[in-house]
């Protein structure tokens, strides 16, 4: 092979220096706070005008009451509450929680004789209410647990069995905190050896590889620090941490890779180690910018969903965009241009067979007989490789939203054990309770003769229900009286905690059924929301809220439903608009966009596949079909798939519109376009596959969902569509590909051939 001579061309040093510096500024300045994200990060989600954050704020504001943030001790290993040394135990425990500062009460079968406190099978439980004055309600539990294992020492001795476990709604997002950024780490010790073991062998050079790396990571911190930032002012979710790590390791090292290559291609090509750099910001960023700002435009899209998880993740997402275009064009070609050729340092000996046009260095020449193979025959190219696709598209038709009906809880946490301890004592309603506001007109107060009855004959309604284990309101605590007057001998923490301080309202809880799938509680509220309260109290103009855990699984469901057919018409449309800009031509952005349907399509048949019908679930620590899909999943995978999916899409229109701009035919500048960008898009789908695959081995049901399905779609999408259907279709079109300002600015120069 001949070299060809030195080139040089005008270069802008200074230029890159300047730009460098101010995103090194940029970077430095938000490192620090990345450190400090978890503690500025939420598990509990907000549902903008959602009912039951409504019922949740009422009860906290309104109603006094001293729980209305709870958990539950859960006591095994002590005699009957009933005997007398029973009743001791409770006693000590009872007395010692109330101690612990931030608890505003504590409540057991001492203060309140009823079946909810003890177990069917033994056991009891005590009713811890929470004031964290100006702390995080959460900071309260790693308090109580030291206290529980202080208590549970002081027992010991006389009842060597004891076990003493907190759990509930705080303790439950306090755990899954704590597991999410554990599944993080792990995750990212995982990832990133396969990471840099892909990236050697893409380039064949150790510092090659390292800078990918290095931009993928600091994405991550920048993101992260950014996030913390932003914490103080936005409500931002745990799911931050997975996504900016899962997408920034993804979108960083995929920006950086395309740009290491093309300045290698530059450098190749006998181009000054300046004049690459610039080739490599300017050809290869305009690509990096028209990839990012359909990756953007997806995050955008979740920023109109009314839950905070989707509106964190769109932050993270734009976060993570940003910060990685950041990089690749502001440090990375000043990086390379410092580097020149010592980018080839460190150099592994691997077996590749290279050849050449007359004017550059060229691809594998695997590559451009692939792409000689799917331009002779399009036709049979696409029927192969569509048809298996669109057959397992048809199976996304299937998808059934919902919460999985098996326990979707990590298991190690101390927090989910006690839950199972709870459920075999038959008092997990407590946790997953149906918390109904029923507020009746001013001149039928609860505890007038005509409220009392209204609310009594609401609670034998509930009773009733084949779906209620207990009915917890004013009128069962006084043995269902005939008269207001008894709730004088409840407890007062327990009288505040069901009537509003304004007297016009009472809370009634409905404690479901251990047998209740976590789908059915939600049917549940809905039911109880539509039903027709005025007829069923008795009074015209009661109004009836309902809140706690289902009703915000209801919520969530139902905006997740309405919303999901905005945000697929904005992604596809904004797309579309950004990749007419970008490309200029009309054909090849309807194409791309219908491509990224297929991919779509075929990665939520896999998730239905694998995880609701459970064909292989076993591979991710399964035992079983899940039997729904979370609602979050199908949303929040088709933001970042639509993205992600367009990258490569890009990668391979750009390049093939670039050769026919320089003079190439059609079907030569498909196997050119192929051949040059075959190599950089396989390398980048294995290390976001490897990226998105060791999230699915962590704690998180939804975590593996959404890692499974992003990394099936960059499967798909990098292979049957981008190396098959993509290039059929651009054989078969032709020069419509580039209608109608495509070809605009082409030079009309005799055709290159490709030489082996």
């Amino acid at each position: 092979m001949v070299m060809p001579s030195l080139k040089t061309g005008h270069a802008d040093p200074r230029r890159r220096f300047w730009l460098a510096m101010l995103g090194f500024v940029m970077a430095l300045a938000l490192l620090p706070f990345s450190y400090k994200v978890e503690r500025r990060l939420e598990t509990a989600v907000h549902i903008k005008g959602g009912e039951s954050e409504k019922v949740d704020l009422e009860l906290a504001q309104r109603f006094q009451s001293p729980y209305a943030h709870r958990l539950v001790l859960v006591i095994s290993g002590i005699p009957d509450p009933d005997s007398a040394k029973g009743a001791d135990a409770l006693g000590f425990l009872t007395s010692s929680l109330r101690s612990v500062p931030g608890v505003a009460g504590a409540v057991s079968s001492l203060d309140w004789p009823d079946p909810l406190f003890t177990g069917d099978n033994g056991g009891a439980l005590i009713i811890v209410g929470l004031d964290p004055h100006d702390e995080n309600v959460e900071a309260l539990v790693p308090k109580l647990r030291a206290r529980a294992d202080w208590m549970g020492g002081r027992l010991r001795s006389q009842y060597p069995n004891i076990k003493l476990e907190i759990t509930g709604e705080t303790p439950l997002t306090f755990d899954l905190r704590k597991v999410s950024a554990d599944d993080v780490t792990h995750a990212e010790k995982r990832a990133m050896p396969v990471t840099l073991v892909l990236l050697v062998l893409a380039f064949g050079s150790v510092v090659a590889a390292l800078l990918p790396l290095g931009v993928g990571v600091l994405s991550i911190s920048m993101t992260l620090g950014a996030a913390a930032l932003l914490a103080h002012y936005l409500q931002l979710s745990i799911l931050v941490q997975n996504l900016a790590t899962m997408l920034g390791l993804g979108l960083g090292i995929d920006y950086a890779l395309l740009m290491v290559s093309r300045f290698r291609e530059a450098l190749a090509e006998g181009y000054d180690p300046g004049h690459a750099a610039d080739i490599a910001a300017g050809q290869a960023g305009r690509t990096l910018i028209i990839s990012a700002t359909t990756v953007a435009i997806g995050f955008s899209a979740l920023l109109t969903v009314p839950i905070s998880e989707l509106r964190s993740i769109g932050i993270a997402g734009l976060l993570v965009t940003v910060s990685s275009v950041m990089l690749c064009t502001f440090i990375l070609p000043w990086v390379l241009g410092l580097l020149g050729h010592r980018i080839n340092a460190a150099r592994l000996r691997l077996p590749t067979r290279r050849f050449k046009t007359r004017d550059s260095l060229a691809a594998s020449e695997r590559w451009v007989r692939w792409g000689s193979i799917v331009t002779r025959w399009p036709w049979t190219a696409l029927l192969v490789a569509g048809i298996p696709l669109l057959i397992l598209a048809f199976q996304a038709r299937k998808i059934s939203p919902g919460i999985p009906d098996r326990d979707s809880l990590p298991g190690a946490a101390e927090s989910v054990q006690a839950l199972h301890t709870l459920q075999r004592m038959g008092r997990s309603g407590i946790v997953e309770s149906l918390r109904v506001v029923l507020e009746l007109p001013p001149q039928s107060p609860p505890l007038s003769p005509a409220g009392w009855l209204a609310v009594s004959r609401l609670t034998k309604g509930f009773e009733s229900d084949p779906r209620t284990e207990e009915v917890l309101s004013l009128p069962t605590l006084t043995g269902m009286s005939d008269s207001a007057d008894a709730v004088n001998d409840v407890p007062e923490a327990i009288r505040k905690s069901l009537l509003r301080s304004d007297g016009l309202a009472t809370l009634i809880e409905l404690l479901p059924t251990a047998a209740l799938t976590p789908n059915e509680q939600i049917r549940w509220v809905r039911a109880v929301r539509s039903s027709d309260v005025a007829t069923m109290t008795g009074v015209p103009g009661a109004v009836l809220r309902v809140g706690g855990v289902p009703a915000q699984d209801a919520d969530y469901d139902s905006v997740v439903k309405e919303q999901l057919p905005r945000v697929i018409l904005g992604v596809v449309l904004g797309s579309l608009l950004a990749l007419m800009i970008g490309l200029r031509s009309l054909f090849a952005a309807v194409k791309a966009i219908l491509l990224n349907l297929l991919s779509v399509g075929a990665s939520f048949g896999a998730l239905v596949v694998v995880f609701q019908e459970g064909h292989g679930s076993k591979l991710f620590g399964l035992d079983g079909p899940t039997g729904n899909v979370y609602p979050i999943v199908p949303i929040l995978s088709f933001a970042i798939v639509f993205g992600l999916s367009m990258d490569y899409e890009v990668f391979l229109v750009a390049r093939v519109l670039e050769e026919r701009r320089r003079g190439l035919s059609e079907r030569s500048a498909v196997i050119e376009g192929l051949a040059r960008t075959a190599g950089l898009i396989t390398s980048a789908a294995a290390i976001m596959i490897a990226v998105f695959t060791a999230f699915t081995m962590g704690s998180f049901l939804v975590v593996q969902m959404l890692g499974f399905t992003l990394a099936a779609a960059v499967f798909i999408d990098a292979t049957a569509v981008r190396m098959v259907v993509g290039p059929a279709l651009l054989q078969l079109a032709g020069d419509w590909n580039w209608w109608p300002f495509g070809l605009c600015g082409a030079t009309a120069t005799p055709e290159k051939e490709l030489v082996p």
